[in-house]
């Protein structure tokens, strides 16, 4: 398999991190909705009512400071970089319309889900949390 093949297979909705989160909030009793094509960035979790956005982020794909985000692709590096940058731009703007329209953002990050129970509690604490 070519590494064009392994690239388009990458999902941009219900990754698996994303259902992670979404388990983890809707056992803590939180309703949503998915990917609001209305929102600016398309939210992956959105809470109507509470006027609160949760974004899954993918490292590598959203260029995180941890280690596997920082990772500069060995091949074809000026393409990658070049795209997550625009995907980091991309973000900052649907975050900056967000707020600008009264809603609260939390982005979670792909390395965040091997603490279970620290995420939990983050997630729980964003939600909860009146403005």
């Amino acid at each position: 398999m070519d590494r064009a093949t392994i690239m388009r297979a990458v999902k941009s909705k219900n990754t698996g991190p994303e259902l992670i989160v979404r388990r983890i909030v809707h056992s803590l009793g939180f309703r949503f909705r998915l990917h609001r094509q209305d929102l600016p960035g398309s939210p992956d979790l959105a809470f109507i009512g509470r006027r609160k956005a949760i974004f899954v982020h993918g490292c590598f794909w959203h260029g995180h400071d941890c280690p596997r985000g920082a990772r500069v692709p060995k091949t074809n590096s000026t393409y990658w970089l070049a795209k997550i940058a625009r995907n980091r731009e991309r973000d900052a703007a649907a975050i900056e319309r967000l707020t600008a329209i009264g809603w609260q953002i939390h982005i979670v990050w792909e390395c965040e889900l091997k603490d279970r129970d620290k995420l939990e509690r983050r997630l729980r604490s964003f939600l909860e949390a009146s403005e």
